[in-house]
């Protein structure tokens, strides 16, 4: 590599640590294989106009030069065609091939030089190689995420992650674990899970500790199904990182939900309310 940069990220803990690795190979790989594998790897760059070039043509007698190298024969042909006029002079012309100096008679060699009509350039391209290390970027966004929170004389646990990447985006809710609510709740749940969000359903000890369980591993939003659903068919949504709440109808859970996780609680709040 002709240079290497490190991404890094601050922890409490650890302080500064490397996540990522960054190195620019430039062409030296696809070279490397090309070189061994005897395949094109260039890639080839159009100009914008074509462009009149000057090019040595070689000519050699392979009728000669095929039966006098055999096997090599290949080889020789390749490394006359990448001669330069310089090399083509004199009375022998000198390659090598496999290490090994080759004269080649002058006589069995001709050459001319050419306009042509060039419509673009074939260059190899370079490598930018990443090494990402996944679990010192899962620590981070772990620990970036996680706060404690004063709240009514205690302490609230919360993992800010992101809805987009959060394990659970919604968890559904019964306020009491009563079949009047259960049975709602569970059939909220088999509809948002067919709108393709991923929900959790907990039924088990009070509300309040069920909100703080799904703060602490960072489920972004909470439903909660009360006896007023039961009235008009509405529940409630609240906010992991504001406790806000607001409540909509059934209705419109899902697309409510789905909006929140893509721009957030309160902007699709604002949205729904227009």
């Amino acid at each position: 590599a002709v240079d290497c940069w490190d991404a890094e990220v601050l922890t409490d803990r650890f302080g500064w640590v490397e996540i990522v690795g960054i190195a620019d190979r430039t062409d030296y790989d696809l070279s490397s294989h090309a070189e061994h594998s005897k395949k094109d790897l260039s890639v080839l760059i159009e100009y914008d106009t074509p462009k009149q070039v000057e090019r040595i043509v070689v000519k050699p007698d392979m009728s000669v030069i095929g039966p006098l190298y055999k096997g090599n024969a290949g080889k020789v042909l390749a490394a006359l065609i990448d001669l330069g006029e310089e090399g083509l002079g004199g009375d022998e012309i000198k390659i090598e091939i496999d290490g090994e100096m080759i004269a080649i008679p002058r006589d069995l060699v001709e050459y001319e030089t050419v306009i042509e009509e060039v419509r673009g350039e074939r260059v190899i391209p370079h490598v930018i190689e990443p090494s990402f290390g996944i679990d010192r970027i899962i620590y981070a966004a772990l620990e970036h995420s996680f706060s404690e929170e004063p709240v009514e004389g205690e302490t609230r646990n919360v993992l800010h992650l992101p809805a987009e990447i959060a394990p659970v985006q919604v968890a559904v809710l019964p306020l009491l674990t009563r079949d009047e609510l259960i049975t709602p709740a569970l059939a909220i749940t088999k509809t948002l899970r067919e709108n393709e969000v991923f929900v959790s359903y907990d039924d088990s000890g009070t509300i309040g500790r069920r909100y703080r369980r799904n703060d602490e591993i960072g489920t972004p939003f909470s439903v909660t199904i009360d006896y007023e659903t039961l009235d008009d068919d509405t529940v409630t949504i609240r906010d992991r990182d504001s406790m806000a709440q607001i409540r909509v109808s059934v209705g419109e859970l899902a697309e409510t939900l789905r909006a929140m996780i893509k721009h957030g609680f309160s902007a699709a709040t604002t949205q729904s309310s227009q």
